[in-house]
């Protein structure tokens, strides 16, 4: 993501030709997508975005489980 937005960022200071990137190849402002798409391959190819994603739905379930739990009056913090 971070790679993504320094793209649109560096793609907008050459387009308007602002600063020092005016002058820079466009090889080198475009390569942060690359960069990107190397990136999201990886990510997929190692299992890190489903790892990710099982971890979000665990979160989502605990505090789920939580939320129950405080409606029914059984959390460990019991109000007086």
């Amino acid at each position: 993501m971070y790679f993504l937005i320094l793209g649109i960022i560096l793609l907008l200071l050459k387009y308007l030709e602002i600063g020092p990137v005016a002058a820079w190849s466009w090889t080198a402002v475009l390569a942060p997508f690359g960069l990107a798409a190397l990136w999201w391959a990886w990510a997929d190819w190692s299992g890190y975005t489903k790892r990710k994603a099982m971890e979000q739905e665990v979160l989502k379930k605990e505090r789920r489980l939580q939320k129950s739990k405080e409606a029914l009056g059984q959390s460990a913090r019991r109000r007086r």
